[in-house]
């Protein structure tokens, strides 16, 4: 059997109950550059990059100056208005301290900007836990490009091309 060395957490909608929220807060950015979006389409396209998913919902082309802007928004949006209403889900700390209690290996992947991201293992109570993290500032291409994954592994020692870590 093999024993696992290793794990990698996202936060959004894994730790932290904040996939409504993001949500909403992209609706109310695009709303701002006159695109009327369902929570309900957005909601599924949650969990890739902002970079990700708003040329897949405007159509605008990815770092267009109106994509940034609505990128700039959507921070904005949820930095005053979400980020402190978030919870973690039920028992998050104890999943994690049982993980590191089994030895495993722990760090974050996560398309959050590392202030964001700072501020959401926070809100998860894990940031003692956690000590290796990638986040969304440290790559190119946001998920579900498999730069973020790359990172954190590497944060671990562990190289992708190695079959078990």
């Amino acid at each position: 059997m093999t024993r696992i060395k290793a794990a990698l957490l996202d936060i959004d909608g894994t730790l932290v109950d904040s996939n409504e929220a993001h949500a909403r807060t992209w609706v109310a950015a695009l709303a701002r550059a006159g695109y009327h979006e369902s929570a309900e389409r957005i909601v599924k396209l949650i969990g890739m990059g902002g970079d990700k998913l708003l040329p897949q919902v405007t159509g605008l082309a990815a770092d267009s100056p109106l994509e940034q802007q609505i990128s700039r928004w959507r921070g904005e949006i949820f930095k005053e208005q979400y980020l402190s209403e978030l919870q973690p889900f039920p028992q998050t700390r104890a999943l994690v301290q049982g993980l590191r209690a089994r030895g495993i290996e722990l760090a974050t992947a996560s398309s959050a900007q590392d202030d964001e991201l700072q501020k959401l293992l926070r809100i998860a109570e894990v940031t003692d836990l956690i000590k290796e993290q990638a986040s969304g500032s440290e790559v190119k291409e946001s998920k579900p490009d498999p730069d973020i994954v790359q990172v954190a592994l590497g944060k671990l020692g562990c190289p992708p091309t190695q079959r078990s870590c």
